[in-house]
C-alpha cells in the first residue's frame, strides 16, 4: 500500500475521531421496520426513511417475488440496449400519473437522478441558483454540469429574486435554473414553492424540485409540487423510490420532451444497468397503493404530530419542522453523539447527524416516526428521551 495514502488516511481518521465527527455504522439484523435489532438488542427505530412502512409490506414482497419468477433477478442491460422491460414502462406511466406530469423516467437511485438530470440540461454556458441547504446529490449534480453555481440563502425569496435578476440581466448565461429540495431532510421545513414559481415566471428560470422527502409525505402522498397545485409550473420534479415508496431508485417527472431528452442525454440512464424486475414491480404496486388510499399518509402525519408534541413538551429544541421529520437539535457534536449512544443503550435507535451533513455546531438527532409505529412505541421512546435528556443536561 502507498505510504502516502496510508499516512493520509490514518491522519484524517484520527482527526475525525478527535473532533467527534467519526460516524460508526450500525448493522441491522433483519428487516428495517418500526423496530429493529442491532447486536441482538431490540430497538425502537426512529432513524429510518421508511416513512410509510412499505419496506416490509407483505403485498410488495409478494409482487416482487412474482416479478423475479417471471422476469429474473436482473434486467440484464442498460435501458438503451435491451434493459427496458415492460415493467419499467408500466412504472414510468404510473409515476407520471402519480405526479401529474406528461411523462417520467426511472433511475437506479435518487442520487443518480440529480447526477443525471442536472448535467443533461445545464452546462458551462449556464447558471444554477441553488438553495444553500440543498442535498449533497444536488450539489454534486450542479458541479458535474460545469454551470456557474450561485448559492441562494435558505428559503430567502428576496435573495432569490435579487440573484435571479442579476444572473439574467448580466447576459452571461444562456439558461438559468433554480433548484431546491421540496422538503429539507435535516430540518423538515418545506420550500416556498408558490413564491418560487412566481419568481421563476418573472425571470424565465428553469425550475427543479428535488422531492425526495416530499413524495409520499406531502400532497396526500403525491408530493410537495402537487401539495401546492404547481405541477404545471415546475419544469422538473425529482423523487426517490427508496423512502416513502420503500424500495430503491429514483425518478424525474416532467414534460414528454424533457423525458425523451433525458433518455438520450442522461449518463446514468445510458451507462448503468436498469432497475431490477422485483424492485420495479414492487415500486409500481407501492405507487398504486398511495394513489388508492391516504391511510398510510394520514397515519404518518398523526404519528409525526404526536412525537413532535411530546418532545416539545419535554423541552427539546425541535427546530421549525413542517413535516413528520423531527430533529432534536443538540449543538455540540460530541454531546450529540453521546446523546444518540445513550438513547440506543436505553432501547431507542435515533442516529446522530453531525458535520458535514449539517453545519458545525448544529448537531442533532433526526427522528423519523413512520406509519408503522404504534403510540405505545412512541410513548416508550419519549420516556427514554426524557431520561437521557435530563442525564446529559440537554433538557432541564
Amino acid at each position: 500500500m502507498s505510504k502516502i495514502l496510508d499516512e493520509y488516511l490514518a491522519s484524517n481518521l484520527q482527526e475525525l475521531k478527535d473532533n467527534g465527527l467519526y460516524n460508526e455504522i450500525n448493522v441491522v439484523e433483519g428487516a428495517n421496520g418500526a423496530e429493529i435489532t442491532i447486536e441482538g438488542q431490540k430497538l425502537i427505530n426512529l432513524s429510518s426513511n421508511n416513512y410509510l412502512g412499505l419496506a416490509t409490506d407483505e403485498t410488495l414482497k409478494k409482487v416482487a417475488k412474482e416479478a423475479i419468477d417471471s422476469h429474473g433477478v436482473g434486467a440484464g442491460a442498460v435501458r438503451t440496449i435491451n434493459g427496458t422491460l415492460d415493467l419499467h414502462v408500466e412504472l414510468e406511466k404510473k409515476l407520471a400519473e402519480f405526479k401529474g406530469t406528461e411523462a417520467a423516467v426511472a433511475f437506479q437511485s435518487g442520487f443518480n437522478c440529480n447526477m443525471a438530470a442536472i448535467q443533461a440540461v445545464m452546462n458551462k454556458e449556464d447558471a444554477i441558483l441553488s438553495d444553500e441547504l440543498n442535498h449533497a446529490s444536488i450539489i454534486d449534480g450542479c458541479r458535474l454540469s460545469r454551470a456557474k453555481i450561485i448559492r441562494v440563502n435558505h428559503s430567502d425569496m428576496d435573495d432569490l429574486r435579487k440573484k435571479a435578476k442579476e444572473a439574467v440581466e448580466s447576459g452571461l448565461y444562456k439558461k438559468v435554473m433554480y433548484i431546491t429540495d421540496g422538503v429539507f431532510s435535516m430540518d423538515g421545513d418545506v420550500a416556498l414553492l408558490p413564491e418560487i414559481a412566481e419568481i421563476a415566471k418573472e425571470f424565465d428560470l428553469i425550475t427543479y424540485v428535488d422531492d425526495a422527502h416530499g413524495s409520499g409525505v406531502m400532497g396526500k402522498g403525491a408530493g410537495t409540487v402537487k401539495h401546492f397545485g404547481l405541477q404545471n409550473d415546475i419544469d422538473m420534479q425529482m423523487g426517490t423510490l427508496s423512502k416513502a415508496i420503500g424500495v430503491v431508485g429514483g425518478y424525474v417527472a416532467g414534460s414528454q420532451d424533457l423525458i425523451d431528452y433525458l433518455k438520450v442525454a442522461a449518463r446514468p440512464f445510458l451507462f448503468s444497468t436498469s432497475l431490477t424486475p422485483g424492485d420495479t414491480r414492487a415500486i409500481t404496486e407501492a405507487v398504486q397503493m398511495l394513489m388508492d388510499s391516504t391511510e398510510l399518509h394520514d397515519k404518518l402525519w398523526e404519528n409525526g404530530d404526536y412525537l413532535k408534541k411530546g418532545l416539545k413538551e419535554l423541552g427539546f429544541n425541535i427546530g421549525n419542522s413542517e413535516t413528520p421529520i423531527t430533529p432534536c437539535i443538540i449543538g455540540d457534536e460530541k454531546t450529540t453523539q453521546e446523546f444518540s449512544k445513550r438513547l440506543m443503550e436505553e432501547g431507542v435507535y435515533a442516529k446522530s447527524i453531525i458535520f458535514p451533513t449539517v453545519p458545525k455546531g448544529t448537531g442533532r438527532v433526526r427522528n423519523m416516526p413512520t406509519a408503522a409505529h404504534t403510540k405505545e412505541m412512541l410513548d416508550e421512546a419519549l420516556a427514554v428521551y426524557e431520561k437521557v435528556g435530563r442525564e446529559l443536561n440537554v433538557i432541564s
